[in-house]
């Protein structure tokens, strides 16, 4: 039984020059954010808010790729296939070494006991990302969707997992902050761990730039959501 081809995004309309503006703000706001999470991390001694923070530094480069695939589609171009996937392959290994970084680290001080400090800079950060990256999530894949656009769809799943990692980080400072639960912190160290291999895995294997290679099991899910979606959408 033949197989439909994909459909063409289509990068001539408003939702493609909202998504460019998506994925320059993802790569500021993240850049942003990594410098001022690693640097609070660091002086209160917090191996999830580091964590937290280089994971920012690997969503930049994420969205730089992303963005730059999709500005060659806008401006009719060819992207470098070969160079996107050597890129694509070094973000997944900063993911790796990531989960490896905080797996250490907080193996270390649960036996250890070491006591992180406090740290207001790190919850008021990551409460303002709880409230940030859902809301920019929702609004890529609604431009992904409307330009019937793999690529951005999937972009926005990458914010998605960002928000999640938020959220995790968020309640491991409060939590800490309010109880004084020293295991708290590597704890939360160890989900970012979990994130980081996911996302590095997907890294890996292309997902990020949701090419021929994409799942198309959800299609009609997805055909659901927005009657302007056809075939193409994951």
């Amino acid at each position: 039984m033949s197989t439909a081809p994909a459909a063409v995004p289509d990068v001539t309309g408003p939702a493609a020059h909202r998504a460019v503006r998506y994925a320059k703000f993802t790569i500021g706001y993240n850049v942003i954010e990594g410098i001022i999470a690693i640097s609070a991390g660091a002086a209160a001694g917090a191996v999830s808010l580091i964590g937290f923070g280089i994971d920012s530094g690997i969503e930049v480069a994420a969205a730089v790729v992303v963005l730059i695939r999709l500005l060659a589609e806008i401006k009719g171009g060819e992207p470098d296939e070969a160079k996107e996937r050597k890129a694509l392959k070094f973000i997944a290994i900063t993911f790796f070494a990531l989960a490896a970084y905080v797996t250490v680290e907080g193996v270390r001080d649960l036996f250890s006991g070491e006591k992180p400090d406090t740290s207001l800079v790190g919850i008021v950060l990551t409460g303002v990302s709880i409230v940030i990256m859902p809301w920019l999530a929702r609004a890529k894949r609604k431009a992904g969707l409307e330009m019937n656009s793999r690529l951005v769809v999937a972009d926005a799943a990458e914010t998605k997992l960002c928000a999640w990692l938020s959220v995790s980080t968020f309640a491991g400072l409060l939590a800490f902050a309010f109880f004084g639960w020293t295991w708290l912190d590597p704890v939360a160290g160890f989900v970012i761990a979990a994130f980081a291999i996911m996302e590095g895995k997907e890294a890996w294997e292309g997902e990020l730039v949701c090419d021929d290679g994409c799942e198309d099991d959800d299609k009609s899910a997805a055909a659901g959501e927005a009657s302007s979606c056809s075939d193409g959408c994951k």
